[in-house]
């Protein structure tokens, strides 16, 4: 590994100047107040509710832009998978300036089985959760550990800039949570089937 990867990696680790880890975890944290939050490190939390079967993490993801850095939000939903071959599916709005569906993008080498993106694009509680989202990116990934699926809100992040300095919290609207919520729920279910 060369000496120019490796600082890298190191910054990455650190963050951005002025990047504080958990601040705006904690934001997160008082937009699902009414979930039970337990801290897995500086950077990431788990989510669960007495009685419901959705477990979700929230992990915190840096990414520097110039005199400013953005701190988004994963949110993050498990199942385990019946076969351990990687497959890897993108999510993402169509339309260019209304959204008019979505589109499931397989990557190259990873294709997922046709029986999960067949219950993905029918099923009608998923697409009636993610189509009013605002959300940038959803990846669905499964590996030897099970299925992961990744979806980082627009929500939920902040902005800190240098100058003028201030940092700027994007607190969740009502109907985004339970939106947002919705999908993660209907997203463990699927994803557990296969």
């Amino acid at each position: 590994m060369s000496w120019l990867r490796r600082l890298s990696e190191a910054l990455d680790r650190r963050g951005p100047a002025g990047y504080r880890p958990g601040v705006t975890l904690e934001h997160v944290r008082r937009d699902f107040h009414d979930w039970r939050c337990e801290p897995l490190d500086a950077r990431g939390a788990r989510f669960a509710r007495p009685g419901a079967a959705l477990v979700f993490e929230v992990r915190e993801r840096t990414q520097s832009e110039l005199l400013m850095h953005l701190v988004l939000t994963e949110f993050i939903v498990r199942a385990p998978a019946r076969h351990p071959a990687p497959a890897r599916l993108d999510v993402r709005h169509t339309g260019a300036w209304r959204r008019t569906g979505l589109r499931y993008a397989a990557r190259r080498g990873a294709p997922p089985p046709e029986a999960l993106l067949a219950e993905l694009r029918e099923d009608p509680a998923l697409r009636a959760a993610l189509m009013p989202l605002d959300f940038k990116r959803l990846r669905i990934e499964r590996q030897a550990a099970g299925w992961t699926a990744t979806l980082e809100h627009m929500a939920g992040s902040e902005v800190v800039n240098r100058m003028p300095a201030f940092r700027r919290y994007i607190a969740f609207a009502p109907a985004q949570r339970d939106a947002l919520l919705a999908a993660l729920a209907r997203l463990q279910a699927i994803l557990a089937r296969h």
